[in-house]
């Protein structure tokens, strides 16, 4: 344990926080060479085991991205150095199918580059997971576009391919619904632009923008009714945390979000259900949102928890519904704290994982 928490010293990303089959939540936070795992003992209980070191050698930068199947993807940015001073860049992927359980080997997908020079500046995976299992993963090119590779319905990687946009800035943040279909919303220097399938496994084509630019990682994305996705995205432009959704003027949630991304979940609280968020605050602590799931214009309610920490936080809902934020704490911890029964929304005390 003293070696995990000397190594979250220098964590390079997370904690991502993700719900298994069986209701037990785990947590992931890349360092140095290895992700490092912790899994809860009992659903929604206070004991966790960990941390495990899972490989990940020569992965640059890194996302956790799960389905409604429960398996956990993880996607990196490998480097590696060549002998002509030049580096080979590919994107690799790996899955954990069961909670605890162990991880796949490393695989990679390759580079939608043949030409060096290009290859190089290929950015960080981002990826969605529809219905059927099937992994999209996109990333950010040089030349300020996206590419897409995907599984089709047998499981077989399809090549790569170039959507149609162009102008970005940004990583895409793409998001699948439960019936099956693929939006990647994508930030440029005045706006998001959406691209969507108009059926399971279709081409992209474009849909809606909004003319919010987003800050660079804040996007975040929830299923908030059937078929249906909000975004949630801080505004480059310094107006606060910002809920984008196809059909709807762009919301103003205000807010006083840092630089890093947004969580959301769907809990519920006094009976309602409703969309809370955490955003790590400009001053350096958590803090939480929530209003009615698609609501926001009804009302949207912040509220600081005192708690200081480095990156970005992680929101899930335990196996009994409950929503639970983690946190790497600049005491070099990893915390959680746990919805409580109350009024509005309760968090109850801090825990060290």
């Amino acid at each position: 344990m003293a070696e995990a928490s000397a190594q979250l010293d220098r964590a390079l990303g997370g904690p991502w926080l993700l719900t298994g089959h069986d209701g037990r939540l785990t947590a992931y936070v890349h360092v140095e060479g290895a992700v490092l795992r912790w899994t809860e003992s009992a659903p929604g209980g206070r004991r966790w085991t960990g941390a495990d070191v899972l490989p990940a050698k020569d992965i640059e930068r890194l996302t956790v991205v799960q389905g409604q199947n429960r398996y956990a993807h993880l996607l990196g940015r490998r480097v590696r150095p060549r002998a002509d001073g030049w580096t080979n860049v590919d994107i690799m992927y790996a899955t954990q199918y069961q909670t605890a359980r162990p991880m796949t080997q490393w695989r990679s997908l390759g580079n939608p580059f043949k030409e060096i020079d290009k290859a190089v500046e290929t950015g960080v995976p981002a990826a969605a997971v529809t219905s059927d299992g099937a992994l999209h993963v996109c990333v950010p090119t040089g030349p300020g576009g996206v590419a897409l590779r995907r599984e089709d319905k047998r499981g077989r990687w399809e090549a790569w391919a170039q959507l149609q946009v162009s102008g970005v800035t940004d990583g895409p943040a793409p998001a699948a619904t439960s019936s099956g279909l693929v939006e990647v919303l994508v930030p440029t220097r005045t706006a998001a632009l959406q691209l969507r399938q108009p059926e399971p496994g279709g081409a992209f084509v474009r849909g809606y923008d909004a003319a919010v630019p987003p800050l660079p990682g804040s996007v975040t994305a929830l299923e908030t009714a059937p078929g249906r996705l909000t975004y949630y995205l801080t505004d480059a432009r310094g107006g606060g945390v910002v809920a984008v959704r196809a059909g709807s003027w762009p919301v103003p949630l205000g807010g006083n979000p840092g630089d890093g991304r947004i969580a959301a979940v769907r809990t519920t609280v006094d009976g309602f259900d409703c969309t809370v968020l955490a955003v790590r605050g400009a001053d350096g602590t958590v803090n939480l949102g929530v209003c009615a799931t698609e609501g926001e214009q009804s009302g949207f309610w912040w509220t600081g928890t005192g708690m200081s920490c480095t990156g970005d936080p992680a929101l899930a809902a335990d196996g009994y519904g409950r929503a639970v934020v983690a946190v790497l704490g600049t005491d070099g911890s990893l915390s959680v704290a746990r919805q409580e029964d109350g009024q509005g929304l309760t968090l109850g005390d801090w825990s060290r994982v």
